[in-house]
């Protein structure tokens, strides 16, 4: 059964970008424009990734991670957060497992990312007997 991701960000570019990157490496894939359409979709496929958008509309990316980790059912699941630009980035989203940034070459990143979060919850899943 292929990893679940669930990709929020109201720029269609990068929407399209990121979700056939996660496809072509045997994602199942979800999308959202915003935080609100993030939280119905929840209510649907529980995602074992998030990654976000920071800067949306009607609900942004903190206030989305704020929802998600206030709920044990959806606290646990990796967030990657996606910035405008790294120059005067503060990691100001402490929650998020990993950050990669619209100036840098996001498919590069994201490989990264992916790679860091698909090992932590292999390594969570090996410590619960799972």
């Amino acid at each position: 059964m292929p990893l679940v991701a669930l990709v929020v960000d109201d720029s269609m570019l990068i929407r399209h970008t990121v979700c056939r990157f996660l496809e072509e490496r045997g994602f199942a894939v979800e999308s959202a424009t915003n935080g609100q359409e993030a939280l119905e979709s929840l209510k649907r496929r529980r995602p074992d990734i998030i990654i976000t958008d920071m800067e949306m509309p009607k609900m942004s990316g903190s206030e989305l991670i704020t929802a998600l980790k206030s709920r044990p059912e959806t606290a646990q699941i990796p967030v990657v957060i996606v910035a405008g630009k790294q120059s005067g980035f503060e990691k100001k989203e402490q929650r998020a497992t990993f950050a990669i940034f619209k100036d840098i070459d996001i498919e590069d990143q994201l490989a990264k990312a992916l790679e860091v979060v698909i090992h932590l919850s292999s390594t969570k899943t090996v410590a619960a007997g799972k």
